[in-house]
């Protein structure tokens, strides 16, 4: 079940686990007061999508529209929205919706929230339990709590994976003060995440070390 009335949308969606992508016409949902309507620009691609659409995980809500690495211009905004105003460049990650009331919440980790809607995939419980769609589209609302501003001069076809990689190294090597000059950064496999991890220990000034799959270690500088 579709709430309808909210602006068409035109996105690339997945119908069966063959995981090909097609045109596929929808409606996002009528803008709430705390809402942000965007117009994607970019979005990348995570392996986690393609588990999706290909049902690897067999929890595909088919048709499935990925994407959770966002980045796009505001359009419109709701009555009650403080933080953006139309023409603001921003990003949507992996999660659009939680309890915000919960421990994890609480504590900025809404990714633990049992309640939590993902981007892509989701189950939006305030909607009759419809599918969230993705990125893959040109246009996504979204409440201003799940929404980040996008600094000035900042690439945003560079800004997007960010959102997805960048953050999931990001916030652990901050968290457990792996962000310090003179440190020694270990990162074990050069992957999607691992190359993002090295560009942030070398911003960190960091000593990093590169462990790759199968291979023997090697300094990246420092």
């Amino acid at each position: 079940m579709e709430e309808q009335g909210g602006a068409a949308a035109l996105g690339w969606a997945a119908r069966d686990a063959t995981g090909v992508l097609s045109p596929y016409n929808f409606s996002r949902r009528v803008p709430r007061d705390d809402d942000v309507t965007i117009k994607v620009l970019y979005c990348g691609i995570c392996h986690t999508d393609l588990h999706i659409i290909k049902n690897y995980w067999g929890n595909a809500m088919y048709p499935v529209v990925p994407g959770h690495e966002i980045v796009g211009v505001v359009t419109g905004v709701g009555g009650g929205v403080t933080r953006f105003k139309p023409g603001d460049t921003v990003g949507v990650g992996y999660f659009v919706g939680s309890c915000r009331s919960c421990e994890s919440c609480g504590k900025g980790n809404e990714n633990y929230c049992t309640g939590v809607v993902l981007t892509s995939n989701g189950v939006e419980r305030a909607r009759g339990g419809a599918a969230s769609k993705g990125g893959f589209s040109d246009v996504i609302v979204v409440s201003e709590h799940y929404v980040l501003r996008v600094p000035d001069g900042l690439p945003p076809d560079r800004t997007a994976p960010l959102l997805c990689p960048g953050v999931t190294v990001y916030s652990p090597m901050v968290g457990h003060g792996l962000n310090e000059p003179g440190k020694h950064l270990g990162i074990v496999g050069l992957g999607g995440l691992g190359h993002v991890a090295v560009k942030f220990g070398k911003a960190f000034r960091m000593k990093v070390t590169v462990k790759a799959i199968g291979c023997s270690s090697f300094r990246v500088g420092g």
